[in-house]
């Protein structure tokens, strides 16, 4: 019988005392060093913060073999779990053991693609408004902050979608929820990585205020659900939107789900729902632009599709490819970390119960010994059939196994109606970078571009 490697006999960069590699580790490039250090030990590695030892994870088939042995082998950080549960959005995204097995059904029936479909029209509306957005800046001649617009996009649309509250940020100055939202995945990612949990003896009063606004907004969303609902009997057979859904499911005598179950849901989407989605539309567009056979490839397939018709957006099969293939390439979690739920071995190594686990999830998909020219955007390779080495098998942007995100149907079809309505309405002059070279990458628990500016001509049709 082969003898187990442990954590400790690994290769891995040297530390030093008491910090471990904590100096080495910047938090808004902690993915580049990790993937750095992977090329340069191998695809099992350790590293140290403080006291806090880690196992690094580059081999795609280990990693999906850990993300499918979820919730029972491996589970979310106990520390990601405690703060989220601090800031009061403890929900199905960061919930572990019986908390995530008693909310997972209410919110997978909330993402049901039944009920994507339903919420279209509403989709529909917040994107022409956004369509609008972008024609008075074409025709004023001024450069789009990109993030920030593709912000009030994805707030504007879960809010509507998912609550039935039309914010309207986008016809709006104002910017009062995304400034509270701003301030949670970095100060979140901050805890999580910090050695020591220093915010349970100094507390940010400046986080804090943040976060209780938005629990009241969050609180309003609800009530405001909840006289709907007792309006009108049928929207618990029916719901318009997905917090409807998901208080129909909370109300079943049998659910064992309870009103901070639903809040801390409710304050996961609109996180959630903001970044993930707008990273991924701000890396695409910088891509695409950089491509011009892909973009035109992308505005054929748009041309003369008809944005009020659900089947039409559905099937874009190009730029479902470009979607996929910036996801590989910028993935807007290029790290995922989970602890084995018990004493476990992974790919010989022995790893004890509680181990941190930080598994590397570009590193497989931009592997040179996996695709040919792995780091060319190349949406076509989403189109060929399927092999042992397929980017369908090895990139898993929205996760694997059991805790797949549920909200990814949701994200798939607004990103597809932002191109369709960028693509159809518009050429895009310029995509810039504040220093005019490649755009930076910064992780603040999502990994987004750093200050991209856009500027468009809005064509006839627009």
């Amino acid at each position: 019988m082969e003898r187990l490697r442990r954590i400790q006999d690994l290769p891995g960069p040297r530390g030093l005392p008491i910090v471990g590699n904590l100096l080495q580790l910047r938090n808004s490039r902690m993915h580049l060093t990790a993937e750095g250090w992977s090329r340069q030990y191998g695809e099992y590695f350790r590293f140290r913060v403080g006291p806090r030892q880690f196992l690094g994870v580059a081999n795609p088939e280990t990693i999906a073999a850990i993300l499918r042995d979820r919730p029972d082998g491996f589970h979310r950080s106990e520390r990601l779990s405690a703060i989220a549960d601090d800031m009061g959005f403890n929900g199905v995204f960061s919930a572990n053991g019986d908390a995530w097995r008693r909310q997972r059904p209410m919110v997978m029936a909330s993402f049901d693609p039944r009920h994507i479909k339903t919420y279209f029209p509403a989709l529909v509306k917040v994107t022409e408004r956004f369509g609008r957005r972008w024609r008075r800046a074409a025709a004023a001649g001024e450069t789009i902050d990109l993030q920030s617009d593709l912000m009030r996009y994805t707030v504007d649309v879960t809010s509507g979608l998912a609550f039935g509250a039309d914010m309207n940020t986008l016809e709006s100055d104002e910017e009062v929820i995304q400034a509270h939202l701003d301030k949670v995945f970095p100060s979140l990612f901050k805890r999580l990585m910090a050695p020591f949990p220093y915010w349970q003896w100094f507390r940010d009063r400046d986080l804090d205020g943040h976060l209780q606004a938005l629990r009241d907004a969050v609180a309003g969303f609800i009530a405001q659900a909840r006289r709907r609902m007792e309006a009108d009997a049928k929207l618990r057979e029916h719901p318009t939107n997905l917090l409807e859904a998901m208080l129909a499911a909370r109300d079943n005598p049998d659910s064992g789900l309870t009103d901070a179950d639903v809040s801390g849901n409710v304050l996961t989407m609109l996180l959630a729902g903001e970044d993930t989605t707008a990273n991924t539309l701000a890396w695409m567009i910088y891509l695409l632009h950089r491509h011009p056979g892909a973009l035109q490839s992308a505005r054929d397939e748009v041309a003369g599709r008809d944005l009020n018709k659900y089947e039409e957006v559905a099937a874009l099969p190009f730029v479902d490819a470009c979607i996929n293939e910036t996801m590989r390439l910028k993935p807007v979690a290029p790290i995922i970390i989970v602890q084995p739920a018990r004493d476990t071995v992974i790919a010989g190594i022995d790893v004890p119960k509680g181990t941190l686990v930080m598994c590397l999830m570009r590193a497989g998909p931009t592997d040179e010994r996996r695709f040919p020219d792995a780091q060319a955007f190349d949406p076509g390779r989403w189109l060929s059939g399927a092999s042992a080495n397929s980017p369908k098998r090895v990139a898993m942007p929205f996760g694997a196994g059991p805790r797949l995100c549920p909200g990814r149907y949701l994200a798939m079809l607004e990103m597809k109606m932002v191109m369709a309505m960028l693509l159809g309405g518009f050429e895009i002059q310029s995509v810039t970078t504040p220093d005019g070279k490649e755009a930076k990458e910064h992780l603040a628990f999502t990994m987004f571009p750093v200050g991209l500016r856009l500027r468009l001509k809005a064509t006839a049709k627009a």
